[in-house]
């Protein structure tokens, strides 16, 4: 197996930026290229705290993907369809240029965001929980500590410890990952297609 580049990336760092509708907060964990602005990235992870309701922002041409992380729910309404989002860990996927409105269960969220250009790069979003193993190929994976805490051992390289809103990442991947510990990630794959 190919050596992998992995950056640490600590929750705590994370700098909080204000939505312009001033609805919540956003912390970007990454994104390609890096410092690409919101209508030049080809991928971006972010996790945003929601303080009131109302329409999301439209990305036309991105796939997007949200999970609860805290809180007591969100209701997203997406015309006749409607994305119930009423545990941690609950996913919803639906399309950037799609009008969004959403409706918070009982105040504040916490929630992930996965944002993919689709004429930019290829993403996919799973839940691990804690002893599972797998084999992962992207130009870039990024393991999001969402719950608890989690060792993470990458090929036969020593344990990396993650606490809940940490996040591992991996460029060049082509490993075998394994977790041990008490938590849950969310373990996101990406591969540029230009």
């Amino acid at each position: 197996m190919i050596a992998a580049s992995i950056t640490l990336i600590r929750g705590v760092d994370l700098v909080a930026s204000p939505w312009k509708n001033g609805g919540g907060v956003t912390r970007e964990v990454a994104a390609f290229p890096e410092g690409a602005s919101m209508d030049a990235f080809a991928w971006r992870v972010s996790v945003a705290d929601v303080a009131q309701a109302g329409p999301f922002s439209r990305f036309p041409g991105v796939d997007r993907t949200l999970v609860l992380l805290d809180g007591a729910g969100m209701i997203l309404d997406e015309g006749a369809h409607t994305h119930a989002l009423m545990q941690p860990l609950d996913v919803a996927r639906f399309a950037g240029e799609s009008a969004i409105d959403a409706r918070l269960v009982d105040g504040a969220t916490r929630d992930f965001n996965l944002m993919v250009r689709r004429d930019a790069a290829r993403g996919t979003l799973d839940v691990w929980r804690a002893g599972e193993a797998r084999h992962v190929e992207a130009d870039t994976a990024l393991l999001y500590c969402a719950q608890g805490s989690i060792r993470i051992r990458v090929n036969d390289d020593a344990p990396v410890a993650l606490e809940r809103g940490d996040t591992l990442r991996i460029d060049l991947c082509n490993a075998h990952i394994a977790t041990e510990g008490d938590g849950a990630l969310l373990a996101i794959a990406l591969r540029e297609t230009q």
